[in-house]
Parts: C-alpha cells; structure tokens; sequence
C-alpha cells in the first residue's frame, strides 16, 4: 500500500472515505439518509471518527448543491466540509489508472466513483461510505451504505 501523505499510513482509528452523496444528505431535505448522515458528518467533525476526502469530491459537491441552493449556500457548505475533513487528499495520476481500469470491469459504476474506490483502497480505508449502490458489486472495496445500519456500525 502507498499511504496517503495527510493519514501516515491511517495508523491509530480506521479511515473512511466519504462520498458526495454523503455530504448532499446530510445537509438535504427529509431523507432516510439524512439523519445518519448527519451522525456521520458529526462524529468526523467532533474527532470520533477518521475521514477523509478528496478535493473532487467538495467539488462534486458544490455543483450539486448550486442547482438546488445557488452558489452562497454551495460555497458556503463546501468551505465547512473542507474545514471539517481538512486535510483533503489528493487525486494522484496512480489514482486515476486503477479507477479506470476498475471502471472498465465494473460497468454499474461511473468513472468518478471508480477512481474514488482506488483512493480508498490506496489509503487502507476501512470503508467508502456512499449511497451509491455500484460501489457494492465491486470487491476491491467496503461500501457501506450511509443508512441507521451502516453508520451505527462505523460509530461503534
């Protein structure tokens, strides 16, 4: 494993990895997601948990959030969750070669979140949390789904 700059190889509490989808719920409207993912952000926040994320996907973010909130609520979301999983990882070329190539086994899963797959793979998290579900038929990661189950597995 090549580790991660920002995690010294994630010594100490399990890492995981977080996707957008996470951060759109936990600040949504009613949803079954939303109140774990709430938690999730929470506990990342507070110091109980180890997360981390790329810059790709604040990014990701943003854009999904200005079409429904405008760019002030977006920009001022995104800043927030950067400060909360600072510091973000980067995307390296190495990254994005294993993404594509899982992208091309995996034909349920998008390209994006191919290569968010290998970042967590490459940083030894215990678990990409996503509501995703393409992330599931892949082996070379642990999905976890950001529902009551799924969180409460990760916070205990």
């Amino acid at each position: 494993m090549v580790c991660s700059t920002n995690w010294s190889c994630c010594g100490g509490a399990a890492l995981i990895v977080v996707d957008t989808t996470v951060l759109v719920y936990a600040v949504g409207s009613q949803h079954t997601y939303r109140e774990p993912s709430r938690s999730l952000m929470h506990a990342i926040g507070s110091g109980a948990l180890r997360a981390t994320i790329t810059v790709e996907v604040i990014q990701e973010f943003a854009h999904v959030r200005t079409r429904r909130r405008g760019r002030a609520d977006a920009r001022r979301l995104a800043t927030a969750y950067a400060d909360i999983l600072a510091p973000l990882d980067a995307t390296t070329e190495r990254h994005l070669r294993a993404g594509l190539a899982w992208w091309d086994r995996h034909e349920a899963i998008g390209a994006f979140d191919a290569v968010l797959a290998a970042v967590a793979q490459d940083f030894g998290a215990s678990a990409l949390v996503s509501s995703a579900r393409a992330f599931a038929r892949m082996t070379e990661v642990t999905h976890v789904l950001p529902d009551e189950h799924g969180v409460a597995a990760r916070l205990s």
